[in-house]
């Protein structure tokens, strides 16, 4: 499968990109997340699409050709990776890595937070060179979810 990477500009975010990538969002979660009840799921959703939507840097990962799906996207936010999700079928398949790798060449990603309760996620991060720098017992809302600050 080819695949091509986007940068999708705030004046080009729609309200059907922003539900498209909920969807994704929420697939990707679901399959990762399983530390997140289905309230919590259902209160972090009502603030997916203002997130995408509002991230300085937008990047959508997209089969190549015309029926072109989109697999995952990823948003950052000065240096700093916010978000970075996949579809579950997508895993697996280096897709995660192309996308970091294409943040940290082309606009300097060097830092990301991950939740502890991730492993999957951490140890991806740390595979790319990633090291964890400080942590906390919850989240930035208060949430008691242990978060990892990570640096390149």
């Amino acid at each position: 499968m080819t695949v091509l990477i986007e940068e999708i500009r705030k004046s080009e975010r729609s309200a059907a990109l922003a539900q498209n990538l909920l969807e994704i969002w929420e697939k990707s979660v679901r399959a990762t997340h399983k530390f997140l009840s289905e309230e919590e799921i259902l209160k972090i959703k009502k603030y997916v699409p203002d997130a995408v939507c509002n991230v300085e840097t937008l990047l959508v990962l997209r089969e190549k050709g015309e029926d072109s799906k989109r697999l995952g996207f990823m948003g950052i936010e000065g240096k700093k990776i916010e978000m970075l999700f996949l579809l579950p079928d997508a895993r697996g398949k280096g897709f995660g890595k192309m996308l970091v790798q294409h943040g940290i060449e082309k606009y300097s990603a060097e830092e990301v937070t991950v939740n502890e309760q991730n492993p999957k996620a951490k140890g991806f991060y740390e595979h790319l060179g990633f090291k964890t720098y400080k942590t906390s017992e919850s989240d930035e809302q208060g949430n008691p979810y242990p978060i990892a600050w990570m640096k390149l």
